[in-house]
């Protein structure tokens, strides 16, 4: 179920900004500059993960200064909801990943469920390298079954949206990152 306007509005107006437009954009470039040195010969198949990482993909690739190949996955543990749940697989990894580096795109890694499963199925499609860049990385103090090779920044245990991540289905669109108030 989407959230009313109005409902979304009023999320928004009671959230705390953690990361302001400025930060997240330094950040961007923070982790364009990592994959630039890592990555300048490799011409990877970069694969983003839908709908989280639409934002961070749409800005990163500009940012990137080597060829690559590009397509997408979607795969959600989340939906609408606020926790982690059954993985859901609208559109899987293709064949197209054999014999290539890949490098995934996501949004968050957050307890690193999706990631991994990310990282098993395009490996047994037979790609030759998998890495991953997150926009954000969030520290929680569990362990995670994987870590990605590239962060743009590392985020409280809280629960935000923007930047990609969303709310309820809301707010994907914001330039800058937001918490629901604790408390």
């Amino acid at each position: 179920m989407t959230l009313s306007s109005q409902r979304a509005r009023d999320i928004l107006q009671q959230a705390e900004l953690l990361h302001p437009h400025e930060q997240v954009q330094a950040a961007l470039h923070k982790v364009a500059n990592e994959i630039n040195g890592a990555m300048a010969q490799l011409h990877p198949l970069v694969l983003s993960v839908m709908g989280g990482a639409v934002v961070f993909t749409g800005q990163l690739l500009p940012l990137l200064d080597f060829p690559l190949d590009f397509d997408y996955v979607h795969v959600s543990r989340y939906g609408d909801a606020r926790h982690g749940g059954a993985m859901h697989w609208k559109v899987e990894p293709c064949e197209s990943v054999r014999g290539r580096v890949v490098l995934v795109l996501d949004d968050i890694l957050d307890e690193g469920h999706t990631l991994a499963a990310l990282r098993q199925r395009v490996l047994e499609l037979g790609a030759s390298k998998f890495y991953s860049a997150v926009f954000a990385d969030k520290r929680h103090g569990r362990e995670k079954p994987i870590h990605a090779d590239f962060v743009g920044m590392e985020v409280p245990d809280r629960f935000m949206f923007g930047y990609g991540m969303d709310i309820e289905g809301a707010w994907r669109n914001l330039p800058a990152i937001y918490a629901v108030k604790e408390g």
